[in-house]
């Protein structure tokens, strides 16, 4: 009994470990990497650029490390880091490392109090965004809808050609309602955003509340028809061209026309009287001339009422029987008279 109290003590302590684990997925970011805080030798793009390659989110921490007595890092406003005021900041701290929980999001701007450092380049400004919730469920494409993977083996990023090469990507492709669009990127270092128009020309999602799929692939269904247009979030991506244009429509085009209900019926051609078909009586006037293309009229005793010659696209009628049997009769005395004759030389 005590031993399997034990065992489901420590799979109690696995589990809330795992919770506690799972429930803290900030970052921890080194400000300078191996350059730490201090007064860069390129000036101020050196952080500018720094941060550029980084995603600060709510709950990630940021690390100063600097000399001590030489630096100190403080929280100022955006007009005192503009003008390098230090006279009023929100906080400082004079002990290396420094570490500073990033506890709401937009811009956080830091800097060195010390004179001149400011001045000559030692201040950093970030972003941070809200903690990235569940991404929403994609369904799965409709029957004859497309996939398109953006960029194909290029991929979303920061194309070396400039905006041209996803212009190229899109220019002979047909996107319709129901299709997807792929995003593959690496996570941390690129984003993607669906914007308004003025946004995507000014490569500037300041004004939208919609926060950025952050995880790779992220998979957008084109819901509407109408111009659409994407972009990466993070500083300078969109002016150097990962942005993304597309015109889609409102169904298929292609769409097979709907097939007649019946077919027309075929003319039907003229009525041909059958060569046995008599021709019509003869009239009070005198006896018929029979048409090119009728035979002539049958007698009741089976012989041609009337002589004529038949047309020339009607072949002759065959002799009836009783014709045959009138000849087979009239032949009969002549054969007798041979045989006598045989007999006599």
């Amino acid at each position: 009994m005590e031993a399997r109290l034990n065992l489901f003590v420590f799979l109690s302590l696995v589990a809330a470990a795992a919770l506690l684990q799972g429930s803290s997925a900030q970052t921890t970011h080194i400000v300078g990497d191996e350059m730490g805080w201090l007064v860069p030798p390129g000036g101020e793009v050196a952080y500018r650029t720094w941060a550029a390659a980084q995603t600060f989110t709510v709950g990630d921490v940021l690390v100063f490390n600097f000399g001590a007595s030489a630096h100190n890092v403080a929280e100022v406003s955006k007009d005192a880091f503009d003008s390098c005021n230090t006279t009023n900041p929100i906080s400082i701290s004079t002990t290396s490392p420094t570490n500073i929980t990033l506890a709401s999001a937009g811009e956080h701007h830091f800097l060195c109090t010390f004179p001149q450092h400011c001045g000559f380049g030692q201040k950093l400004a970030i972003n941070v965004t809200a903690a990235p919730g569940p991404q929403p469920a994609t369904p799965p494409p409709a029957p004859g809808a497309e996939v398109y993977t953006v960029g194909d083996g290029l991929g979303w990023l920061v194309p070396p050609g400039g905006a041209i090469a996803y212009e190229t990507w899109a220019r002979n492709k047909t996107f319709v309602v129901g299709d997807i669009l792929v995003f593959n990127f690496t996570n941390a270092v690129h984003n993607v955003l669906q914007v308004t128009k003025a946004e995507f020309d000014a490569c500037n999602a300041s004004t939208t509340t919609t926060q950025p799929i952050t995880a790779s692939p992220a998979r957008i269904a084109l819901a509407s028809p109408g111009e659409h247009y994407y972009m990466c979030t993070f500083p300078q991506h969109c002016s150097f061209g990962q942005k993304l244009a597309i015109n889609v429509t409102g169904g298929d085009a292609t769409a097979p026309a709907p097939a007649p209900s019946s077919p027309a019926p075929m003319p039907s051609s003229p009525a041909t009287p059958s060569p046995t078909s008599a021709a019509p009586p003869p009239s009070a006037g005198g006896p018929s001339t029979p048409s090119p293309l009728t035979p002539p009229p049958q007698s009741s005793a089976g012989g041609p009422s009337t002589p004529g010659t038949p047309g020339p696209l009607t072949p002759p009628p065959p002799p009836s029987s009783g014709s045959a049997a009138s000849a087979a009769a009239a032949a009969l005395p002549f054969s007798f008279l041979a045989v006598a004759l045989a007999f006599f030389v």
